[in-house]
C-alpha cells in the first residue's frame, strides 16, 4: 500500500478554498462531494455586493428616502409657503323676499413665506437629500458585510467538505487493503471490522459537513442570487490593514453626523415658523341690488395672519429639540462604539493569525506522525487501531486548519468592514 496521500490533500483543502493551489499529487476532486453548478465559475466580492445590493430591501428604502428628500426640496423651492386655495361664494334672496338680490364672489388665498422660513426649509431639504445619499452608502456597506460573511462561510464549509471527503477516500483505501490482508491471513478479521467502522463514521461526518455546505450555498444564493462561488483572497498572517485608522469618510459616521445636521436644520425651520403661513387674499365680487338694477362690481385685497401660540409652537419645538438631542447622543455613542469595534477587530485578526500558525504546525506534525505509523503498519510493526487513531487525529487537525484559514479571512474582512471599506 502507498504512503498516506490523503493528509496532504486535507492540509491543502483549506488553501484551495481560499485560493491556494493544490499540488499535483492532491488535485483529484473527491467524487462524493455534492455537485455544485459553480464549480468552474467564480465571482468577485465586488460583483457579488453589487448584485446583492440590487436585490436588497435596503436599496428600495434608500431610493424611497431619496425621492422623499427630492420632493421636500421641490416644495421648499415653491413660490408659496403652501398650496393656494380658491374661494367661491354665492348669495341671493330667492327664499326670502325674492327681490332679485344676488351676490357672487371669487377669491384666491395665497400662503406667504415668513421671514427666513423659505431659506430654512430649503436648507433642511438639502440636509435631508444629503442624508438620503449617506444612508444609501451606509446601507450598501451593511450589505457588503453580509456578503463577506456569507462568502467566507461558504469557503470554510467547502474546505471542511474537501477535508472530510479526502478522509473518506483514504479510509476506503485502507479498509480495502486491510480486507485483502485479512483474506491472505496477514491480519485478523477484527482489524477489518475496525477499519470498516472507521470508514462508516467518516462517511457520516462527511454527510454532516455536506449539509452545512449546502446551507452555506443556499444562504449565498438567497443573498446574492448567484450560483457562482465567491472568489476570496488567500488570507495572510501579515495583514497590512492592522494599523489603519477609522476615517471621517466612514459611511456610518457620516450618517450619524448628517442626521445631526438634519436635526439642527429642522430646529431652525421650527424657529422661523412660529405661526401658520399668513395668506394674501384676492377677491372679486359682483352684486345685484335687485331685479332690473345694474350690477355692481368690486375688487378686494386682504391679509389673514394666524396667531402663534404656545399651544401650537411648544410641542413642535420640543419635538425638534428632542430629535436634535437624540441625534447628538447617537453620534457620540457611535464614535465610541466604532473605536471599540476597531480594537476588537484588530485583536481578532492577530489572534486568528496566531491560531492559524499553530494549526498549520500541528497539522504538519500529525501528518508526518501518521505517515510514519502507516509505514510501520505496512511493515507489520504497528497494530491497526494505532494507525486509525493517528489518522483520525491528523484528519481533525487538517479540518481545523481549513476552518482556521477561513476564520482568519473572515476576521480580516470584518476589520475592513469596521474601517468602512467596500470589497
Amino acid at each position: 500500500m502507498k504512503p498516506v496521500p490523503w493528509f496532504v490533500a486535507c492540509a491543502i483543502a483549506g488553501c484551495a478554498a481560499v485560493g491556494g493551489a493544490l499540488p499535483a499529487a492532491a488535485q483529484t476532486p473527491p467524487p462524493t462531494l455534492p455537485a455544485t453548478p459553480a464549480d468552474n465559475r467564480r465571482v468577485t466580492l465586488a460583483d457579488a455586493v453589487e448584485t446583492a445590493w440590487q436585490r436588497a430591501v435596503q436599496a428600495r428604502e434608500a431610493q424611497a428616502q431619496g425621492r422623499r428628500a427630492q420632493a421636500e426640496q421641490t416644495a421648499a423651492s415653491s413660490l408659496w409657503a403652501a398650496p393656494p386655495s380658491l374661494e367661491l361664494n354665492h348669495r341671493n334672496d330667492r327664499w326670502q323676499t325674492n327681490a332679485g338680490r344676488r351676490e357672487n364672489e371669487v377669491g384666491v388665498a395665497l400662503p406667504l413665506w415668513q421671514p427666513g422660513q423659505r431659506d430654512a426649509r430649503s436648507a433642511a431639504a438639502g440636509a435631508e437629500l444629503r442624508l438620503a445619499d449617506t444612508q444609501t452608502r451606509a446601507a450598501r456597506l451593511r450589505v457588503a458585510g453580509q456578503v463577506r460573511e456569507a462568502a467566507w462561510r461558504w469557503s470554510a464549509a467547502q474546505a471542511e467538505a474537501d477535508a472530510a471527503a479526502a478522509q473518506v477516500q483514504y479510509l476506503q483505501r485502507l479498509a480495502n487493503d486491510v480486507q485483502r490482508r485479512v483474506h491472505s491471513g496477514d491480519l485478523a478479521r477484527a482489524d477489518a471490522l475496525a477499519a470498516r467502522a472507521e470508514l462508516l463514521d467518516a462517511q457520516s461526518l462527511l454527510g454532516e459537513v455536506r449539509q452545512r455546505l449546502l446551507a452555506a450555498q443556499a444562504q449565498w444564493r438567497n443573498l446574492t442570487g448567484l450560483e457562482a462561488m465567491p472568489e476570496v483572497a488567500t488570507p495572510s498572517t501579515l495583514f497590512a490593514g492592522l494599523d489603519a485608522e477609522t476615517s471621517e469618510e466612514h459611511p456610518e459616521l457620516q450618517l450619524a453626523a448628517q442626521a445631526m445636521e438634519r436635526a439642527r436644520k429642522r430646529v431652525e425651520v421650527v424657529n422661523t415658523s412660529r405661526r401658520d403661513a399668513p395668506e394674501l387674499l384676492l377677491r372679486y365680487r359682483e352684486e345685484s341690488p335687485g331685479t332690473g338694477q345694474a350690477a355692481q362690481r368690486s375688487v378686494g385685497i386682504g391679509v389673514r395672519i394666524p396667531f402663534g401660540t404656545d399651544g401650537r409652537n411648544a410641542p413642535l419645538q420640543a419635538a425638534a429639540l428632542g430629535d436634535l438631542d437624540v441625534a447628538e447622543t447617537t453620534e457620540l455613542r457611535l464614535r465610541e462604539r466604532q473605536e471599540a469595534d476597531l480594537g476588537l477587530a484588530r485583536s481578532a485578526v492577530r489572534n486568528a493569525a496566531r491560531q492559524l500558525e499553530d494549526a498549520r504546525d500541528r497539522a504538519s506534525l500529525l501528518r508526518e506522525r501518521t505517515q510514519l505509523i502507516d509505514k510501520s503498519f505496512q511493515a507489520g510493526e504497528t497494530p491497526l487501531p494505532e494507525l486509525l487513531r493517528a489518522a483520525n487525529a491528523a484528519a481533525q487537525a487538517d479540518a481545523a486548519l481549513a476552518r482556521q484559514q477561513a476564520a482568519l479571512g473572515l476576521a480580516q474582512a470584518l476589520l475592513q468592514q469596521t474601517l468602512g471599506l467596500l470589497p
